[in-house]
């Protein structure tokens, strides 16, 4: 290809500039494999980058966009053909590496994960960091231990992306949760995706004393701050709370009681720089036991690469349901 289409974000007089621009491959980053991108998704993350609102780039300019799907075009690592689909999510992509907000893709063959049997490039753009991310905190707290019958699951920030899949997986595996929002009118949708109860957040006494009455079996937290918090005070004997998002805050205002007296675990969450095997195991889950129901529910809106930049202020509003999944091609 002589040049293609590509949404980077600059910094320029202190400012960050997000805009489209032709170019060659040549100005992408160094990587093996280069893959034809036939979708692309829209995370928080991308939002705070491609705005300014968030510091996210280490260098500047870089393509947008976390995630990626699409079609292996040439490759200097001999696991990947042309021809075969692809994914890749976080690894960098838009960090220190050009993203996926472009028509085309040069990337590292260990960030690069062939699309499970089961799943094709839409999905796999559905699912998405944000997707993936619910399926590592769940496989983490299973593995440490987590069951069904230990009690209720709530998470945090349920309409987001991470939490309208963590709700949805949680539930097909046999999980009572609890779905915690800020948007009343999002109840129904929450129920749909297999929420037990719902708990608008402006209505829970988050408590001032270091422990609470233990109200739930565990937790997936997408907000930090106040209400992970709380999380910590009320989750029974042995529960398991998975630390994903700081949306609120970065700061928690805890004390050792719960982790000493009711052995509770707090689990960090890393979906950017997952071990690659752990990473390619979780994507196997994702395309069976963990296969989210309700894709269809959870995936929002579908856009043109072109509505790209008008995109970005609904989710710094928090006034996003689910997911978005960007038609970079095809």
């Amino acid at each position: 290809m002589e040049s293609f289409r590509a949404f980077r974000i600059h910094q320029e007089g202190g400012k960050i500039v997000s805009r489209f621009e032709t170019i060659p491959l040549e100005a992408l980053s160094a990587g093996e494999v280069v893959v034809k991108v036939r979708y692309s998704t829209i995370n928080y993350k991308d939002a705070l980058a491609a705005t300014g609102a968030g510091k996210i780039l280490r260098r500047y300019p870089l393509v947008g966009g976390i995630d990626l799907a699409g079609e292996v075009v040439s490759s200097a690592a001999p696991q990947f053909q042309p021809g075969q689909k692809v994914l890749v999510t976080g690894s960098g992509l838009s960090e220190t590496h050009d993203g996926g907000y472009a028509e085309f893709a040069r990337v590292n063959s260990d960030a690069v994960v062939p699309i499970p049997a089961g799943l094709d490039e839409f999905q796999a753009m559905a699912i998405g960091t944000a997707g993936y991310t619910a399926a590592l905190a769940v496989h983490r707290m299973e593995q440490n231990g987590q069951k069904p019958d230990a009690g209720e699951i709530v998470v945090t920030g349920a309409t987001g992306g991470v939490g309208s899949i963590a709700i949805d997986i949680l539930a097909a595996r046999g999980y009572r949760v609890v779905a915690v929002t800020g948007k009343e009118s999002s109840t129904e949708y929450l129920q749909r995706l297999g929420a037990a109860r719902v708990l608008l957040r402006d209505r829970i006494d988050t408590g001032r004393r270091p422990m609470e009455e233990a109200l739930f079996g565990g937790a997936i937290d997408n907000v930090g701050g106040e209400l992970l918090t709380w999380l910590t005070r009320t989750v029974g004997f042995f529960g398991n709370i998975a630390s994903i998002g700081l949306a609120a805050s970065h700061e928690l205002n805890t004390t050792v009681m719960p982790f000493i007296l009711r052995g509770v675990s707090l689990l960090g969450v890393n979906s950017v720089y997952t071990p690659r095997e752990l990473r390619l195991e979780v994507w196997q889950r994702l395309a069976s036991d963990l296969k989210p129901r309700h894709l269809d529910s959870i995936v929002t809106r579908t856009i043109g690469f072109e509505q790209l930049p008008s995109a970005f202020d609904d989710y710094l509003k928090a006034s996003v349901t689910g997911r978005t999944v960007v038609r970079i091609a095809g």
